[in-house]
């Protein structure tokens, strides 16, 4: 079968970021540094480095401090300049180069109204063509990006089929998330049976949780526009597994990789302490008392 590469990815950051308040008030959460980066930066280049070319932020009125970050600032290039920051101008031009060749567009997702109902919002820029998906709290340091893993595996099985980026954990953790029901297909690769979101102690179906990354077919937006709500919110593992129960495929995929968790403060924390350790201007500093 020819390849046909996906080309369009959406990135939902209209969530209120609760889980950091007081500073989520003034500051995005997707903002936030890790090391020397924005958590947003790692997963927009998942995306290029995954063949993205047209990424669609899915954000909130008056959050627009989060796409200027990936738009070039002239009057910070000329006081750089001005003031002989050579290497600091450097670094800003070769950052804003990585972004050069992708095109950024935006919807605006008015109330917080649950994942699947941000997802819905970029239904007339997708079209009729599969898409990925990443949410902000959820970042894998790999060598070959998580979502160019996954989509090696929504090639293998016909461009068609759903791809869930999946990861186990340990028993006493997996109530904290949405659990699968699976059945070993190949290697990593796994059809999921059932979808049950944070099942309560001993009732998980097994250890493998849902990690926010996924690989969608434009059949999604029928599910998630007839879906019940919960709680006023549109889910997107409801949306799937209506899908499920209605006989449509859906994999999941155990990547390979390191999954760093972005959603609170704890996990922020591990997550800046993983790659201090890793990086080679940083693993060696001393905390001076």
């Amino acid at each position: 079968m020819q390849h046909k590469s996906i080309k369009k990815a959406v990135l939902p950051i209209a969530g209120l970021g609760t889980r950091f308040l007081p500073l989520s008030k003034v500051f995005p959460k997707e903002l936030w540094p890790l090391l020397n980066r924005p958590i947003l930066d790692y997963i927009v280049q998942e995306f290029k480095e995954s063949g993205i070319n047209e990424i669609i932020f899915v954000n909130s009125p008056g959050k627009k401090i989060v796409e200027n970050y990936f738009k070039a600032d002239a009057k910070i290039e000329k006081i750089l300049e001005k003031r002989n920051k050579k290497d600091l101008l450097t670094e800003l031009k070769k950052s804003q180069a990585s972004f050069r060749d992708l095109k950024f567009s935006s919807v605006i997702q008015k109330k917080p109204l649950g994942d699947g109902h941000a997802i819905l919002q970029a239904k007339d820029k997708i079209g009729k063509n599969p898409f990925m998906v990443s949410f902000g709290d959820d970042i894998v340091i790999s060598k070959t990006p998580c979502l160019l893993q996954m989509m090696k595996v929504f090639a293998e099985y016909g461009y068609s089929h759903p791809v869930v980026a999946m990861k186990k954990v340990a028993p006493e953790k997996v109530s904290s998330y949405g659990a699968f029901k699976i059945k070993k297909v190949a290697p990593k690769i796994y059809q999921i049976k059932e979808i049950v979101e944070k099942p309560s102690a001993g009732k998980a179906p097994s250890n493998f949780v849902a990690v926010g990354k996924y690989i969608l077919t434009p059949v999604i937006f029928d599910y998630l526009q007839k879906s019940k709500t919960f709680k006023g919110e549109i889910i997107l593992a409801n949306a799937l597994e209506q899908m499920i129960k209605e006989g449509i495929m859906i994999y999941g995929y155990e990547f390979e990789g390191d999954w760093l968790e972005c959603g609170n403060i704890q996990g922020w924390l591990e997550s800046n302490l993983f790659l201090a350790k890793r990086h080679p201007d940083f693993k060696n500093i001393n905390i001076r008392r």
